[in-house]
């Protein structure tokens, strides 16, 4: 009765481990920002954020040189000015300075909002990739190997960089 006992205990801890191994999950990664800055559509997304920056940096250098002019004039003119005068002259050139700091804080949103509209297309297509590529291969975990993730040790086995390239085209 005790052997028998032992012998059903073993073959539940044989099939209890047996599947156990088979439950474990595939692990893989990418090198996400390498695939991305290497699509056909990601070369076309920095002239167009240059672009739309540069209307912002032409407005700030008017409000800028309107800063400087008016700065200079209440410099040459202050020694004549009355206190009144001087204290307005003051608010009005921090008013001015304030403004625009605003509009470059403002300016910067923009741009990085414009930037993540555009990329958002190019890196939902990477991810679906990255995504057929692991269902493909039977990997249930795909983690970013760019720089600056916790990905610490990998052996080649499981690098899937070059399968998603492969899949996008990319060379």
């Amino acid at each position: 009765m005790r052997k028998l006992f032992k012998a059903t205990l073993l073959a539940l801890s044989l099939l209890f481990v047996g599947k156990f191994s088979n439950a474990q999950s595939k692990i893989g990664y990418v090198d996400f920002q390498s695939i991305v800055s290497q699509m056909p559509e990601a070369k076309t997304i920095k002239p167009q954020i240059d672009a739309y920056q540069k209307q912002f940096v032409t407005q700030l250098t008017a409000m800028n040189n309107d800063l400087q002019t008016k700065g200079k004039a209440y410099q040459d003119q202050s020694k004549t000015m009355s206190d009144a005068d001087k204290t307005a002259k003051q608010t009005e050139l921090q008013d001015l300075q304030k403004k625009m700091q605003d509009y470059q804080a403002n300016a910067q949103q923009q741009v990085e909002a414009k930037s993540n509209e555009l990329i958002k297309p190019i890196t939902d297509k990477a991810r679906a990739a990255v995504n057929d590529v692991a269902k493909a291969k039977g990997i249930t975990y795909v983690f970013d190997s760019s720089q600056g993730s916790a990905l610490l040790v990998s052996n080649d086995g499981n690098d899937l960089t070059t399968s998603v390239k492969t899949k996008l085209g990319i060379k």
